[in-house]
């Protein structure tokens, strides 16, 4: 429990610090759709219309980087592709943690650079 028996928050408490990320056990086992139309879950996207349009390139970079935070190991199976993600990872737009948690599980990702901002 985050409170204590009052209902106050520690001091210097973040949230931030607390989310958990999952992760897949092998990149290779990312075979998720690379051209159409993708709706997902509440739980990554809580907008009334949860679509991305993979031949947009902000959409496709905006569904990745959500994926990638929120989703659960079997959304990121079904959702991302492998090349697709290595090719966008730099340009994810990610917590300091979340791309932390990623790049411990698979260094290859660390090799590929940044160059968007993380959060």
């Amino acid at each position: 429990m985050i409170a204590d028996d009052k209902g106050a928050v520690p001091r210097g408490y973040r949230f931030a610090d607390h989310v958990p990320y999952d992760t897949p056990d092998d990149l290779s086992e990312l075979h998720g759709p690379t051209s159409g139309i993708v709706r997902v879950g509440p739980h990554i996207d809580t907008s009334q219309d949860p679509t991305y349009d993979l031949a947009d390139a902000g959409d496709l970079i905006a569904l990745y980087s959500a994926v990638v935070r929120a989703g659960s190991a079997d959304d990121h199976r079904r959702l991302l592709d492998r090349a697709t993600l290595e090719r966008l990872w730099p340009d994810l737009v990610l917590p300091h943690r979340c791309r932390e948690t990623w790049t411990a599980h698979f260094p290859r990702l660390r090799t590929l650079g940044l160059r968007a901002l993380s959060v």
